[in-house]
């Protein structure tokens, strides 16, 4: 059997059958024949849309040409046995359509990173630099690098840091404190800047001790920090207590020691005050300068003590130096101990020059002293009181410093004299007066002679025998200066020649 030729232009299929073998195999499958065209004129013909049983689209194959009448015509194909059996192959049935869901909504950063993909698939040259750009150079990993960056983040890290403390430190270093009331603070002495602002922050004046070492450091340089007693306001601020702390604005006390006491009894008074510390040694007789001296809490004792003898010193090297010419004193010391003598023999600052006079004439004259303050210290020594009246053996009992039985001056003070009293003896009253006695007011009466002095005595003795009456009747009596000490040397012996 022949092929079936197919007018042109006419679409015909195919059937397609699989030869099966008598044995019931299937026989290898003839070629699909091709379906062709009449191609229009002048043009090539255009290749047919296949499509595959199973739906799919077949790429399309060349166009078949024309014949060529000159070739031979081809060997007809061997038709199958008629008893071959021929099964149709059933066409395909088409799939249905299976909804897919809708992709979720891309995001602006989807759609951004997606664009960019598809514009670097498109240019593999821009691809190239950006995979270049994500890759770090080899100098960004050099080690120099790597460290010079981490220092600059940490040296910016620390400055903005550093920025934001100052400022929060500002805040806190102007504002009122914590302090609710007005407050007196000892600080002790040896106290380093932790110690003491522990101290204030457990008194409560400061708030946070660590904010107070900073702006000690800031504001005042790590400047020392005085130790002692401060008072301070409520609600003060931070700033005014290190203002107050640095330059040593302490509470100033005062404490006076009275002219003409012993050191004994000079270093027994510090002993009582309580605004002092510490065991002083004991300093030699009149060598300290009795006045009113300021001091802190906490001072030591014998800082007292070496004030008031290096202001003695001073005194005592500006008075010499200036003392009238005729003295008949030899040195300092014995300027200091006749002023030892005057100072106890007088309260009154007026008198002191009239009875440095007496003493410095009678020196000059070789007359004894007969002064009843020094009785008292040659039997009572440092302690300065005898607690009694003088008696007469008192008088006659011969001691190193009692004047009535030894020539001139005694060995050292019988006390520490006053400003005034060092004054007087350096520029005596120009009077040639050689007595004084007691006149029952407080003061003394002067007298150049002999004569004058016993009338005053028998006066003076009047007087007294009319306070102890007074005394005895219970009847208050006025100052007369009995049992002072103020009385008046008593006749001058005759000079040894």
């Amino acid at each position: 059997m022949g092929t079936p030729a197919v007018a042109a232009g006419e679409k015909r299929a195919a059937p397609v059958v699989n030869p099966v073998s008598p044995s019931g195999a299937v026989a290898a499958s003839a070629p699909e024949p091709r379906i062709g065209f009449e191609p229009a004129a002048g043009s090539a013909p255009a290749a047919p849309d296949v499509k595959a049983p199973d739906g799919r689209m077949i790429e399309p194959t060349s166009p078949v040409s024309a014949p060529d009448p000159s070739a031979p015509a081809p060997a007809a194909s061997t038709p199958p046995a008629a008893s071959d059996t021929v099964q149709a192959v059933p066409e395909a049935t088409e799939t249905p359509k299976t909804k897919h869901a809708k992709p979720p909504r891309e995001t602006r950063g989807q759609a951004k990173a997606r664009k960019r993909a598809e514009r670097l698939a498109r240019d593999p040259r821009a691809a190239a630099k950006a995979a270049e750009k994500k890759r770090p150079s080899h100098g960004a990993r050099h080690p120099a690098v790597v460290i010079g960056s981490a220092i600059f983040t940490i040296l910016l890290f620390l400055t903005v840091g550093g920025g934001l403390v100052a400022w929060y430190g500002q805040l806190k270093y102007a504002a009122p404190g914590p302090l609710p009331a007005e407050k007196n603070v000892f600080i002790p002495r040896g106290q380093g800047s932790r110690d003491i602002a522990d101290l204030l922050e457990r008194q409560g004046v400061i708030d946070n001790w660590l904010l107070f070492m900073v702006a000690q450091q800031l504001a005042h340089r790590g400047q020392p920090l005085q130790a002692g007693e401060y008072i301070f306001k409520p609600r003060v601020s931070l700033e005014k207590v290190l203002d107050a702390l640095a330059d040593g604005r302490v509470i100033q006390h005062q404490i006076t020691i009275p002219e003409g006491l012993t050191t004994q009894q000079i270093v027994a008074r510090l002993m009582d005050s309580d605004l002092l510390t510490g065991t002083p040694r004991m300093p030699l007789e009149g060598t300290l300068l009795p006045e009113t001296y300021n001091i802190v809490r906490g001072t030591s004792r014998d800082e007292v003590l070496k004030r008031m003898a290096s202001d003695q010193q001073k005194l005592v090297r500006d008075l010499w130096a200036k003392r009238a010419p005729d003295l008949p004193l030899k040195t300092p010391h014995e300027m200091v101990v006749l002023a030892s003598i005057v100072e106890k023999e007088t309260g009154k600052p007026d008198e002191r020059p009239k009875v440095a006079a007496v003493f410095i004439n009678r020196l000059a004259r070789k007359m004894r002293l007969q002064s009843d303050p020094t009785i008292i210290y040659g039997i009572a020594g440092g302690k300065g009181v005898l607690g009694r009246p003088i008696s007469r053996a008192d008088i006659v009992n011969p001691t190193p410093y009692n004047t009535y039985a030894i020539d001139g001056l005694p060995p050292g003070p019988i006390g520490n004299p006053g400003r005034d009293s060092l004054a007087a003896v350096a520029n005596p009253a120009k009077t040639k007066d050689l007595y004084f006695v007691a006149d029952g007011t407080g003061g003394h009466v002067f007298s150049e002679t002999l004569e004058q002095h016993n009338r005053n005595v028998a006066r003076w003795r009047e007087i007294e025998a009319e306070a102890r009456t007074k005394a005895q009747s219970g009847v208050p009596t006025s100052n007369t200066g009995v049992g002072t000490g103020d009385s008046a040397p008593a006749a001058p012996r005759t000079p040894a020649n």
